[in-house]
Formats: C-alpha cells, structure tokens, sequence
C-alpha cells in the first residue's frame, strides 16, 4: 500500500489488527515516549460518530488522527473535534498528518472544525484555516492552544 494512502473507518468497521496498530501506536507515543498520564482509552473511540483516520505501512498503523462529533459545541458552532494526532517516530518528518488531515478537512468541508494543538505545531494547523482561540494552557506537562476553523 502507498504510504499516502488514508484509510477511514468508524469503531464498527475496523479490523481488530487494524485497532491493535493503532492503539499501540498511540499508547507508545503518547504514554511511552511523551509520559501523558491523561486518560488514553476515553471511550469516544467507540461512538457511532467518531471517524479515524490513519496511513499504514509495513510495521502497522504510521500515522494517525480520530475525528469526534460532540452535541454541544464546545466554541461557536465547532461540534467537530480533531484529536489523538500521532505519527510513529520512525515516520516523522514525511507529512503524514498533514496527508491526512488534508483528507480529514476535504471530508468535513461543510462543517466547523475544533482541535487542541500542542503548541509547537499550531502553525501546521493554522495552514489549514484553523485560527487559536483563547489562552494557552497546560495538559499533561504541555503546552496546548484551542483552534477553531470555521466553515471555508
């Protein structure tokens, strides 16, 4: 397979190879090498709304982002959450997220986008419309800015 080829699916249609992949490339990113102590398992994967969105190559999943789909917006009308964005070390460097989050904002043109961006890839996101909103905060030892792109 390409490695720019982006793969979507909702919770019911992924394999679970396919959710072993990227749970373990979240948890090693996320847990081993960032030391992120928040929840990682929240349940949204699993709602009926929640996309994900991910690039595979021959060691499994590459790159990886979920959509989710919150009732009450959380800032003006974004009720749609960009998260969980994650690039297996080995593959950083290559655009990968950026692959698929070209992907991710072709596929929800019609709708206003939120994500919470570590602060030092805020302006990768602001290439894609997204514009900071409120003050930086800090989760998990880091330091994130609140984006919102509206409706292009």
């Amino acid at each position: 397979m390409s490695n720019d080829s982006v793969i979507a699916k909702s919770w019911g249609e992924l394999t679970t190879t396919e959710l072993y992949s990227i749970m373990k490339l979240r948890t090693d990113v996320f847990f081993v090498e960032q030391k992120v102590d928040e929840t990682e398992l929240d349940d949204r994967d699993q709602e009926d709304t929640t996309r994900h969105y991910w690039i595979t190559d021959d060691l499994g999943v590459a790159a990886y982002i979920r959509v989710l789909h919150n009732e009450t917006a959380e800032y003006r009308d974004g009720h749609c959450v960009i998260g969980r964005v994650v690039v297996r070390e080995d593959r950083r460097g290559e655009g990968l997220a950026q692959i698929i989050m070209k992907r991710i904002i072709n596929d929800y043109s019609d709708q206003a986008m939120l994500l919470h961006a570590q602060e030092y890839i805020v302006p990768l996101y602001a290439k894609f419309g997204f514009e900071a909103f409120g003050e930086l905060y800090e989760e998990a030892t880091i330091m994130h800015q609140s984006m919102y792109r509206p409706v292009q």
